[in-house]
């Protein structure tokens, strides 16, 4: 990857995750998150699961200078991987993709912060991100879609596969991200968010209440 002036392996932190460039060392606990055959079912690639598909893999994403392992920040465990790919300094335009997670970590939480840190630092070089999705990976289009991608186009990717094409951009999509990822995804906090607007509701209307009251004691004087 020509990456000329840009760090495209830096070390990203959020709440949920931490990001770090791939090391040689990570191929024993990346593979037993990636040897989960159920992660790759709608891949074009779908025996990535078996070992040696995974050492190409591995190999290919310690070359391209921009792949990263991705750590759950609570128990700092391996929970997947993630690269940056293709940057193209005239066209202001990189890749992300590559992207897997351990399914424990489905639904949405942890693929959303792991792009949007992706996506800020990204933005601070290029104007815009493309996700190339095979057509049969539905799972993933929706993911991106989640995060505010657009599909645009179709490209055909380094193996010659047709792949769908999504783009977010840093002029008309950044601000959607932070709507996007601020919206909650766990159960917990929308039921808490619920309840302060029942209280908040029932201290309203209490208050109207006695404001009546008080309006119908004046009239009757």
């Amino acid at each position: 990857m020509n990456i000329g002036q840009c760090d495209a392996q830096p070390v990203l932190t959020g709440k949920l995750v931490i990001l770090r460039p791939l090391a040689p060392d990570d191929f024993d606990a990346l593979y037993a998150v990636a040897a989960d055959p159920r992660i790759w079912e709608q891949h074009p690639i779908a025996d990535r699961h078996e070992e040696a598909r995974f050492r190409e893999f591995f190999q290919d994403a310690l070359t391209s200078g921009g792949a990263f392992i991705v750590l759950d920040r609570s128990t700092q465990t391996v929970i997947g991987s993630s690269r940056y790919h293709g940057y193209d300094p005239v066209r202001r335009e990189v890749e992300i993709g590559w992207t897997f997670l351990a399914r424990s970590h489905w639904g949405g939480r942890y693929n959303g912060e792991m792009k949007r840190l992706m996506l800020a630092h990204a933005f601070r070089w290029v104007e815009r991100v493309v996700f190339l999705i095979g057509p049969q990976n539905i799972r993933s289009q929706r993911a991106v879609e989640r995060i505010g991608g657009r599909r645009v186009g179709i490209r055909f990717d380094g193996g010659g596969r047709e792949s769908l094409v999504y783009e977010i951009t840093a002029s008309r999509d950044s601000s959607r991200i932070e709507i996007v990822q601020a919206i909650p995804r766990d159960l917990d906090t929308i039921m808490e968010l619920v309840k302060a607007c029942i209280t908040r509701m029932q201290a309203d209307a209490i208050d109207q209440w006695d404001g009546w009251m008080r309006f119908e004691t004046i009239l009757a004087r």
